[in-house]
């Protein structure tokens, strides 16, 4: 294919706003679910699924796990799947900005709660020893750095096997280790514990409170291979829309994509429960044909019958969607430790909005705790839909 043909076809999947739509549906999701007034009030879809299960929550990570392994596609085609060394740079480059962004979040979120509890200026800037070192955004680094190095390796009709491998290989490994069980023999306990060490690993999963260590990290070490898997099911899909010029054709296959993997993940669960927090097949399966079906249904409502209006909030977090998700958290840490005068006290922006505000004016604390995670989501639509109008593009 020539270039000029090439980028004709870019400009024409440029036009499908239902990828941007996708993107920000689930960075918005992401703010909403991570910012409630309180987590003691939080309606249940709301909440994640305490081991196994799955509830709306559980999703958006996932879905923006697989929308990002379709945009890798469409960027890594503009280099013909090739990895020259400028395009190695760029990986490499990337994967480290991203990782060290999530290593700067907690790091900020321990010095600001730090301060705010009066602890000593020096202890709060040395915390390096119990810092979390996995989270959302070092998972993204390490899936975006594997899943593009095998697309620029591994011939395109091998990554669908590649990813299948590693989702069979990881069910093995669960099973005959113990990784459903929460248990000190679990086998991803074990290794994340090995690798990062139990002082850099998360401590807040209600269900680990049994053992006296209660690390466990769901975004741990090991669980990231079959996240891996989910991206490159994600560049498979967009392979699928590139591939395919006609919109009608391009929704009956994602349709159908969606469809196989959510029956395949559904009848499998039987055995291999999904489990969000050690990332399980079942859960890689039904969430990423879930997402291959909604993105199917967007670009049927607005690339198809062109109804746009109602998808203008989502474009603005879908433009610029690490930034605004970087954003929310560091807002999310400064809301909750700067404090301001009121009724004679000193009190944090986050209790201002919420219990003086919301929860004095409803009463409810569950209505509440949703409203202010909503106003928070708004909070951060401003400053993107500022971005939006100005089109300043913020890439990470």
């Amino acid at each position: 294919m020539n270039h000029s043909k090439i980028m004709t076809q870019q400009k024409k999947l440029s036009r499908l706003l239902s990828l941007d739509v996708l993107r920000g549906i689930t960075i918005a999701g992401m703010l909403l679910v991570n910012n409630p007034g309180s987590w003691g009030a939080l309606y249940a879809p709301l909440g994640h699924a305490e081991w196994n299960g799955l509830t709306p929550t559980d999703l958006v990570f996932p879905f923006f796990m697989f929308i990002m392994g379709v945009a890798m596609y469409m960027s890594m085609r503009k280099f013909e799947f090739k990895l020259t060394g400028s395009v190695c740079r760029k990986i490499i480059r990337r994967t480290i900005v991203i990782f060290a962004i999530g290593l700067a979040l907690a790091w900020f979120g321990y010095f600001c709660r730090s301060i705010a509890a009066g602890k000593p200026f020096l202890t709060t800037v040395n915390n390096l020893e119990t810092m979390r070192i996995l989270g959302v955004m070092p998972r993204l680094a390490l899936c975006y750095c594997a899943a593009s190095f095998i697309a620029c390796t591994v011939s395109f009709k091998r990554i669908p096997w590649v990813a299948a491998g590693v989702i069979v290989v990881y069910a093995i490994m669960l099973v005959l280790g113990q990784g459903y069980e929460i248990c000190e023999e679990n086998i991803l306990y074990r290794i994340d514990n090995a690798v990062l060490g139990s002082n850099h690993m998360y401590h807040g999963l209600a269900v680990w409170k049994v053992l006296e260590n209660s690390a466990f990290d769901p975004e741990g070490f090991a669980s990231t291979l079959p996240a891996i898997a989910h991206v490159l099911i994600g560049v498979m899909c967009g392979h699928l829309i590139v591939t395919i010029k006609d919109n009608d054709e391009r929704v009956k296959n994602l349709f159908i994509v969606g469809a196989i993997l959510m029956i395949i993940g559904w009848l499998a669960s039987y055995g291999l429960p999904i489990n969000k927090n050690i990332w399980s097949p079942t859960f890689v399966l039904v969430t990423c044909g879930m997402a291959s079906t909604l993105l199917a249904l967007l670009i049927w409502i607005i690339d198809i019958k062109g109804y746009k209006k109602w998808s203008m909030f989502f474009e603005t977090f879908g433009i610029n969607p690490l930034f605004l998700y970087v954003l929310g958290g560091a807002l999310s840490i400064l809301f909750g430790c700067i404090k301001l005068p009121l009724g004679g006290e000193m009190v944090s922006i986050h209790n201002i909005i919420y219990k003086s505000f919301l929860l004095e004016v409803f009463g409810d604390k569950y209505l509440a705790s949703c409203l202010y995670a909503i106003i928070f989501v708004c909070i951060n639509w401003c400053v993107g839909y500022v971005l939006y109008k100005k089109k300043i593009y913020i890439k990470i």
